[in-house]
């Protein structure tokens, strides 16, 4: 049984039964589910990773954002469209399931699990690593466990709790990105030192210095730091009225992804030489601050830095539990995850933050084996997931058309040409991977994960028709 009166889908495929809906409290309202949305996509990948783009793309990296950019827009819109019309705590894998079969749900349901509990361990890691350069005399392990302590606690308390952290680290997210881009507005008119015109962006090798190999390399970098936006159709599920909100927090994010990401890198690469080392090592938001004067830049984007890895912490352990909930609310999964304690799946949120500090010590013990695994099959995770969500779509959509239009409050646009336009391009960043030894590493080992889980879900379906 459902939270929602969605239509049944053909006979020839079971509805999964998501359970989680109506076990789990609802405890999120719309402006937790906006700041979700919108901090979901800001993170250390944008503040520090982004300067391996520019270093890679010269000032075309702005084309890569925004190309990937765009992909993100087209992907959301259908994940909210699917999320809107049937809104679950399984989101993309209850509809996979739903629509294309039991062993696509597992598949991609247990592929974001891994993803966002291997995210755990990294951010932490950093965050420790942060937390000790601060204060050297507490080795960053301690950290890490502080950290993952209190966010596990958290967790397991009320729902509202994670709303509320989320909703003040987004806050405080946005307000520094806002604060970047009038600060670099100011800077490239003149108002904030000499205006640099377009020197930085024709000089130095050019608008495109490294070529198409170098763009192809932004393009990958780009594609993966728009990772996280997904949580919001998570948290819909818990929300006071999941339609409602998830509608209205996929419209508002979407065309914020190009303002922060887009708007804010084509700010750096005019504001300073794409070639600066310091792009890199300082990462490219430092260098900008310390190039336009401002006071205690490295400190401030430090401070900032740490709060993104922690609301991506918050937000990942959030997301982990309650996919792994509602897998094995659905039968798809052993049996203990799926206890809910005052509206809320502890078991779940136990078992993931155990995997996400098993994922750490592994990172100290087999750093080169067990961890570089895990690590680059989350590099695939999300764009496997991409692949299903626009299959399910197009399905999904026929379907509803037919038997419910009225659930179709968000609609994909110019389907379902965009959709398909969609899958190509998720399927040709995925073959343009395979044109650089470490893109091919992340591939190699994301698809034994794949192969794996598919496996496992085609023959528990199978054995299920059996029965």
């Amino acid at each position: 049984m459902t939270a929602t009166n969605t239509p049944a889908p053909p006979a020839s495929q079971p509805a999964p039964a998501d359970s989680a809906a109506p076990q789990l409290a609802r405890g999120l309202k719309q402006r937790h589910l906006s700041m979700i949305a919108l901090g979901g996509v800001i993170g250390a990948g944008l503040f520090v990773g982004s300067g391996a783009g520019i270093a890679a793309a010269g000032p075309a990296v702005v084309l890569a954002f925004a190309a990937s950019g765009l992909l993100v827009m087209l992907v959301m819109r259908m994940l909210g469209e699917m999320s809107a019309a049937h809104p679950a705590s399984g989101s993309f894998s209850v509809h996979a399931e739903r629509e294309i079969g039991p062993w696509a749900g597992l598949t991609a349901g247990w592929m974001y699990w891994v993803m966002l509990c291997c995210g755990v361990a990294a951010e932490a890691t950093a965050a420790g690593a942060i937390m000790h350069s601060w204060l050297p005399g507490v080795p960053g392990w301690a950290w890490v466990g502080v950290f993952m302590a209190f966010f596990c606690a958290s967790n397991l308390t009320a729902v509202k709790n994670f709303g509320e952290f989320e909703f003040w680290f987004a806050a405080i997210k946005i307000s520094a990105i806002a604060a970047f881009l009038v600060l670099g507005v100011l800077g490239v008119t003149g108002v904030l030192g000499t205006a640099p015109g377009t020197a930085n962006l024709t000089g130095h090798g050019g608008f495109l210095p490294a070529g198409t190999s170098g763009l192809v390399t932004g393009l990958l970098a780009s594609v993966f730091a728009y990772g996280g936006l997904e949580t919001v159709t998570i948290a819909a599920a818990e929300s006071d009225d999941p339609r409602r909100n998830v509608a209205r927090a996929v419209r508002t994010a979407v065309w914020r992804i190009a303002l922060f990401y887009v708007g804010s890198m084509a700010l750096v690469v005019t504001l300073v030489p794409w070639n600066d080392p310091k792009v890199v090592t300082q990462g490219p938001y430092v260098t900008v601050l310390q190039v336009l004067g401002v006071p205690g830049a490295a400190l401030v984007m430090k401070a900032v830095v740490l709060i993104a890895l922690l609301s991506a912490m918050n937000a990942n352990i959030y997301g982990a539990s309650r996919m792994a909930f509602s897998l094995v609310a659905r039968g798809q999964g052993p049996r203990v995850p799926a206890k809910v304690g005052g509206g809320v799946p502890r078991a779940a949120v136990l078992a993931s933050c155990a995997f996400g500090f098993a994922a750490v010590l592994a990172g100290y013990w087999w750093p080169d084996t067990v961890f570089s695994w895990l690590m680059n099959t989350t590099g695939v995770a999300i764009l496997v997931v991409w692949l299903f969500i626009g299959a399910a779509q197009l399905r999904m959509r026929r379907r509803l058309e037919r038997e419910a239009p009225e659930l179709l409050t968000v609609r994909m646009w110019a389907y379902p040409y965009l959709t398909w336009l969609a899958i190509a391009a998720v399927a040709g960043v995925l073959a343009l991977m395979t044109t650089t030894p470490g893109d091919r590493a992340q591939l190699y080992a994301a698809g034994v994960l794949v192969a794996a889980l598919s496996a496992v879900g085609y023959w528990r379906q199978r054995r299920a028709r059996a029965a």
